[in-house]
């Protein structure tokens, strides 16, 4: 029998909750969070246990960072680069975000983040757009439009990775402040 088991995520900036809970439920049937993979989770098979899963997003995190979250009960399980953690604890334990204002706070740090990387995707976006336009009609070389023609897709493509969760973190922003 396999030890380990890949699972999908939806994109934290979008199923957050939804992640969550999944993982609470292969908890409960042995499977246990081990690290984040691409694209979703690594599980080691375990005792079951009725846990809860929260991530946090924080850069540049110390020892004291996770001795905040030990203190309230919360487990530290594993990181995804510098900026997603996630804990687990008991099923009853006091959330990790248990207000409307420190969740508000949450979300506007990864958006801040997603929006420094965003913004100048977007305007290189429109720039090498705006080349090609003017490579169409003629008033630029053929080869100037073909490169900003592949830099337009090459660009888009990396918007994506952070232009989505951006507007899903303002999403969820406006939802929180209603």
């Amino acid at each position: 029998m396999k030890n380990t088991k890949y699972v999908t995520s939806g994109g934290l900036a979008f199923t957050e909750k939804g992640d969550m809970q999944k993982l609470s439920k292969y908890a409960k049937r042995g499977w246990l969070l081990e690290s984040f993979a691409p694209f979703g989770y690594k599980l080691r098979k375990g005792d079951p246990q009725n846990l809860e899963y929260s991530v946090d997003y924080h850069t540049n995190v110390d020892e004291e960072y996770y001795l905040i979250f030990e203190d309230a009960g919360w487990t530290y399980v594993c990181s995804a680069g510098n900026g997603f953690h996630i804990f687990r604890a008991a099923a009853g334990t006091a959330p990790i975000y248990s207000d409307t204002g420190t969740l508000i706070d949450k979300y506007e740090r990864e958006k801040k983040t997603m929006g420094k990387v965003a913004l100048p995707l977007l305007i290189a976006l429109i720039a090498f757009i705006f080349l090609a336009i003017l490579g169409v009609n003629g008033w630029l070389p053929e080869i100037v439009r073909n490169i900003s023609l592949v830099l337009v897709v090459v660009t888009l493509c990396m918007l994506v990775f952070p232009g989505l969760p951006y507007i899903a973190y303002r999403f969820k922003l406006n939802k929180l402040r209603e």
